[in-house]
Parts: structure tokens; sequence; C-alpha cells
């Protein structure tokens, strides 16, 4: 199965706001130390507001190299993630169905922004040829295949195309039974005919006694 990893779409970055602080001029003693206060009680919470944001940014995702990513490279994370988890699951119900006629899965990877592999791609391999000269287990083994092909909530064009082709045996598989089931049936008409044409039989009008 293939699924197609979404592209990112472009999002501008917010605008951080910018203050600018204007300097009163005063003439007393008294007003300057009031002004002084202000100014340190204000560059206090401008230092906390700064720590709060660079915080906020150690604790979002993170590049490879450790540095906070833009806003399209936390899209794009996210997309593959959610396409990782679809690939995943989809491999995984066809291989839970399919038993012992299902092979491991495989997977074609992308690299994230993170610097880590996600899953774009998968498949899983499942043998679904006809048992031969046993149509009964042919029958059994191409009902679970095409259990298996469809089992994904999302089945691909090649599911379907496994599907179709495990069909197609299944009624042949029908056909050859039936064909074994009437030669059966008929030979064994033919070899109870046969016994009682072997059958010894008696006259009820002859005496078969010797006389004395």
């Amino acid at each position: 199965m293939t699924i197609a990893v979404l592209g990112a779409a472009s999002l501008s970055a917010w605008a951080s706001p910018t203050f600018n602080a204007g300097s009163a001029k005063v003439t007393t003693a008294e007003p300057k130390a009031i002004n002084a206060s202000s100014a340190e009680s204000a560059a206090s919470s401008d230092e906390a507001s700064s720590d709060n944001a660079t915080r906020g940014e150690s604790a979002g995702p993170k590049r490879a190299d450790g540095t906070p990513m833009a806003p399209e490279e936390i899209e794009q994370l996210e997309q593959l993630k959610q396409t990782d988890r679809a690939v995943r699951q989809h491999e995984m119900a066809h291989q839970t169905v399919g038993g012992a006629y299902a092979g491991g899965a495989s997977y074609d990877y992308e690299i994230g922004p993170d610097g880590r592999r996600y899953a774009v791609a998968g498949e899983v391999s499942i043998d679904y040829g006809p048992v031969p000269n046993d149509p009964k287990a042919t029958i059994e083994k191409m009902q679970t295949v095409i259990a298996a092909a469809l089992a994904p909530a999302d089945p691909s064009p090649k599911d379907y195309q496994v599907a179709a082709q495990a069909r197609q045996y299944l009624l042949e598989a029908k056909l050859e039974a039936g064909m074994q089931s009437s030669e059966m049936a008929q030979a064994r008409a033919g070899a109870e005919g046969n016994d009682r044409a072997d059958a010894p039989t008696t006259n009820p009008g002859t005496d078969t006694r010797s006389a004395a």
C-alpha cells in the first residue's frame, strides 16, 4: 500500500510585539525615587517575560540540532506522525487477519524535521496461491486471504487487486470441489449397483432340498 505525505502548508510566524518606554522629566528628588522603582519593576517584568518565552520555546518541538522548530516544521512533523500511525495500523490489519499466510511488514521512511524516521508507506507480503490438488484447503485459504486484503479501513488498489485474484481462485476451487464431490457420488452409486448385481438370488417356487 502507499500513503502519500501531505505537503506542509506554509505558515507565517507570529510577530512579537515591541514596547517602547518613554522617560518622564521630574524636578524633585522624591518623584525620581518613585520613577526609579517603577523602572526597576518594569525591567524585572520584562526579564520574567523573556524567561517565560525562552522556557516556552525550549518546551516545544525541536530540530535535530536542538533549535526550536518553525511553525511550518511543526505542522509537517504532525502530518508525518499521523501518516506513520495510519501506515502501521494498515499493515498490522493485514498481518493480524492474514495469520500464517501474511509475512512481515516493510516500510518506507521519511526523515522528519526532528531528525527521526517516520513511515510514509509500507507493505505486507501475503501468500495467495491455491493449494495444489486440494480445493477444499484452497477455499479456506482464499477466504482468509480476501479478509486479510480488505482488513484495513482504507484498502489500497493493490489490496483490491489481491482480493479479486483470491476470489477467482476461490470460485475455481469451489467448481473443482463440486466436480470431485459429483465424481465421488457417482463412484459410490456404481459400487453399490455392482454389489447388488453380485448378490445371490433365490427363486421362491424352487425347492433346493435334495431328495432322500
